[in-house]
């Protein structure tokens, strides 16, 4: 007969190593284990030897949601992107990331795809979990996520974007100014007829229709424009490209609303024998890190992502500290980078 208590063999069944194995395995007390493990300064260095041996023993890793339920803090940081996939939020996210982990923070990451659905079922299990703050690739529009978020009480840096009622903090910069100075930029070469080739987003939408504004406004003719919808692919830059062609022959410069459609748009342009920049200019946006070694190096807008994610990673620590955050709304700007294509 089986004489063991019932509660042991429950726990053993679910195979979970605790704190009070590893206390047992170093020779000390539960409590004892536990300040070397979470204040290791508060014992001495023959104690926390011990601890750390038991750890790497047993395999123990420490239930950080009961201890941030117990401080109010989790140390955990929510970030929601549309894409990390050839993605302009990749630098954001590694500075963000890096930040992070160097100051003892770890990030939980979701991507939304795109969706605004996606986005806000993602929200709401983030602040089920209570993180130390969120970080938003983009501003959220009025709707339930934002809502909760404002209920929430959670830190947040909204990102990628600029308005003057952001829901906490925000790091950004302005599309329309983006889609204004490529217009002017293209104009001041002698372009005469624009193209945009744009995927299905609201930001993207933002710098589309400033472009055309400042184009009617020099009272040049219509731009052409190319919506591809989600694709944000090379094969929809190239069939995009195909579509000018044949109904805007006149075309001579063509902005697009990512660096993979411009090097779609740039590839069909080879195809076809139609000489770059001389012909046709073309401008991407995100300045991917392997622009500059494409042949023509393709001229892009700059967003400094690696900033914006420091910047983020800086104000939502502030924050979960106890800290003032002063100014909440920064404007990182950006830069037209010239090269070959344009």
């Amino acid at each position: 007969m089986n004489d063991k208590p019932i509660a042991k063999r429950a726990r053993r069944s679910s195979g979970a190593m605790t704190l009070s194995d590893v206390a047992k395995l170093a020779g000390v007390a539960p409590i004892t284990a536990s300040r070397a493990i979470n204040t290791p300064d508060l014992v001495s260095p023959q104690v926390l030897l011990k601890v750390q041996d038991a750890v790497l023993r047993t395999g123990y890793v420490p239930n950080r949601m009961a201890g941030g339920l117990a401080s109010s803090r989790s140390r955990l940081i929510a970030a929601v992107v549309p894409s990390t996939v050839m993605s302009v939020f990749m630098e954001t996210v590694e500075s963000l990331n890096t930040s992070l982990f160097d100051a003892g923070y770890q990030l939980m990451l979701g991507q939304s795809g795109y969706s605004a659905a996606r986005e806000e079922v993602l929200l709401e299990s983030i602040i089920g979990r209570r993180p130390d703050g969120i970080f938003l690739a983009g501003i959220l529009q009025p709707g339930k996520g934002r809502t909760r978020l404002l209920a929430s009480g959670i830190p947040i840096v909204e990102s990628w974007d600029l308005t003057p009622t952001p829901i906490d903090m925000l790091i950004g910069f302005s599309h329309s100014d983006i889609g204004r100075e490529v217009a002017q930029y293209f104009m001041n070469k002698g372009r005469k007829r624009f193209a945009l080739v744009r995927a299905e987003d609201e930001r993207a939408g933002r710098r589309a229709t400033a472009f055309i504004n400042e184009v009617a406004q020099r009272g040049l003719a219509e731009v052409f424009v190319v919506n591809v919808g989600a694709s944000r692919s090379i094969k929809s830059g190239r069939e995009a490209m195909l579509r000018i062609l044949h109904e805007a022959p006149e075309v001579d410069a063509v902005f697009c609303s990512s660096d993979l459609l411009a090097l779609g748009v740039m590839t069909e342009t080879k195809v076809q024998g139609i000489d770059v920049p001389e012909r046709m200019a073309i401008m991407g946006f995100g300045d991917m890190p392997f622009m500059a070694d494409m042949v023509p190096a393709l001229s892009s807008v700059r967003i400094n992502g690696g900033d914006i994610g420091r910047q983020a990673a800086r104000f939502l620590m502030d924050r979960a500290e106890g800290r003032t955050v002063e100014p909440r709304i920064v404007d990182v700007g950006f830069s037209i980078v010239v090269r070959d294509s344009a």
